[in-house]
C-alpha cells in the first residue's frame, strides 16, 4: 500500500494535484483516474474529439495526450529518483508539448488505449519500487519531490483534467 505523502514530500502545484487524487491507496487512486478517463472518453462523439470550449484551448483529444505525456515525464522523474540520480530534472513546457504532438490525426479511442499502455507501465513501476525508495527525492523545475508524492500527483493531475473536460467540454 502506497499511503497518500505528507505535504512536506513535494510542493504547492503539486500538492493541489496530490489533493484531487482520490483514495488512500495509490494502486486505487491510478484506477480511479483510469476509470473517470474511460468514462469520459466513452461519452464523447468522434465529431467532437476536436472540440475546443475557446479559442486557444486544447481541444479533447489534446487535453488527452497532455495527460499521457504528462504521466511519462513524471514516470521517468520517479525513476530516476527512485535510483538515487541526484541529476537536477529540467522542467518542460506543456504548451509546447502539445501542438507537436500533432493530435489532430489521432482519434480519442487511440490516446486512452495509449493511456492504458502507459499507465500499465507506470503501475509496474511504482508496485516495484520498496518503501525506502517511495521516500527517495530530488529535484526537477527547480522544486524538490518524493517518489511517493510524484505518484500521486499523476493520479491527482488526471483527476484535474478530467473534472475540467467533464465541465467544460460537453
Amino acid at each position: 500500500m502506497i499511503e497518500r505523502p505528507d505535504p512536506s514530500e513535494s510542493f504547492a502545484h503539486f500538492q493541489g494535484y496530490v489533493s484531487q487524487a482520490i483514495g488512500t491507496d495509490l494502486r486505487t487512486a491510478f484506477d480511479l483516474a483510469s476509470e473517470r478517463v474511460h468514462h469520459f472518453a466513452s461519452t464523447i462523439a468522434p465529431e467532437r474529439e476536436g472540440y475546443r470550449y475557446a479559442e486557444g484551448k486544447w481541444t479533447i483529444n489534446e487535453v488527452v495526450q497532455h495527460l499521457n505525456d504528462t504521466e511519462r515525464i513524471l514516470s521517468y522523474r520517479a525513476l530516476r529518483f527512485a535510483r538515487k540520480d541526484t541529476t537536477e530534472l529540467p522542467g518542460f513546457e506543456e504548451n509546447d508539448y502539445v501542438p507537436a504532438a500533432t493530435v489532430g490525426r489521432r482519434r480519442l479511442r487511440d490516446l486512452v488505449a495509449e493511456h492504458d499502455l502507459i499507465r500499465a507501465s507506470t503501475l509496474a513501476l511504482f508496485a516495484s519500487f520498496d518503501d525506502e525508495m517511495l521516500f527517495h527525492s530530488g529535484v526537477a523545475n527547480g522544486k524538490r519531490i518524493t517518489v511517493r508524492a510524484l505518484g500521486w500527483s499523476i493520479a491527482g493531475h488526471v483527476m484535474h483534467h478530467v473534472e475540467i473536460l467533464d465541465q467544460r467540454y460537453r
